[in-house]
């Protein structure tokens, strides 16, 4: 079964840590020729892991870019074009809270960040990239979603759930698009996973807490995140277009 990554030239986004770095780090032991970090405000994690991973044997192109804003959004795109032009892969990573604000609390201009980082990112640059995939024969993009998509997230995050949730609907409006061109647009919606994230956003109290629900009593980690997006990019996903795998532990059914 062939892996759907060796000698091909992948794009990350929001790759510094977490679950981007983890997703750079299986691409190159897998065998991608160049892999596409891309980053913001740590630009050292994106610089030392670029070195882990032309130590693994792939190029490397670093770009940083605020994805939170239009121009941020529309500069990460003719940089692309310019630095790493035809890339097979897409992993559109790049998320954040942002913060967490209540109702009372939140104000037009957070919202548009969190929407542009989490949303409206995804579908630019998908649009940007895909056609260079049809053209070469197609491709694939996963997006990454949350389990907030589905419960709507936790204190202070609604509007995050709803951007969360627009990348799932996105994703089956774009596989819809694409996969007559050859392009395959998935998504995978991690539960509560032990990295950054929840260091900044959540309190030792609210983890344990969620391990206590979680069936799998465990918080989930970055590879297995990446585990599931190597198993879509691979021939043994070649029919799977459209969907949103839940990796949560069990915790979805709960």
């Amino acid at each position: 079964m062939a892996n759907g990554i060796t000698g091909k030239t992948a794009i990350v986004t929001g790759a510094s840590r977490g679950i981007g770095a983890a997703t750079c780090k299986m691409l190159a032991r897998e065998g991608a020729k160049r892999i596409v970090v891309h980053y913001h405000s740590y630009r050292e994690g994106a610089e030392a892991l670029a070195k882990e991973l032309e130590a693994m044997g792939a190029e490397v192109v670093l770009i940083g870019a605020d994805l939170g804003t239009q121009e941020g959004i529309a500069g990460f795109i003719l940089d692309l074009h310019e630095k790493a032009p035809g890339a097979q892969i897409l992993i559109n990573n790049a998320g954040h809270l942002v913060k967490r604000a209540k109702m009372p609390e939140f104000t037009s201009d957070l919202w548009d960040e969190v929407m542009n980082l989490n949303a409206k990112s995804v579908y630019f640059i998908t649009q940007a990239v895909a056609p260079a995939m049809a053209a070469a024969g197609g491709g694939a993009v996963i997006n990454l979603s949350s389990i907030a998509a589905r419960n709507g997230g936790g204190p202070g995050a609604t509007i995050y759930a709803a951007s969360k949730a627009a990348v799932a609907c996105i994703t089956k409006g774009m596989a819809k698009e694409l996969a007559p061109q050859g392009i395959r647009v998935n998504a995978v919606s991690p539960g509560t996973v032990d990295n950054y994230f929840h260091e900044k956003y959540s309190s030792r109290q609210m983890l344990d807490g969620v391990i206590a629900q979680t069936p799998a009593g465990k918080l989930g980690t970055n590879e297995e995140i990446a585990d599931c997006i190597q198993f879509l990019l691979s021939d043994g996903a070649a029919y799977i277009i459209g969907q949103t795998i839940e990796i949560n532990g069990g915790m979805y059914m709960v």
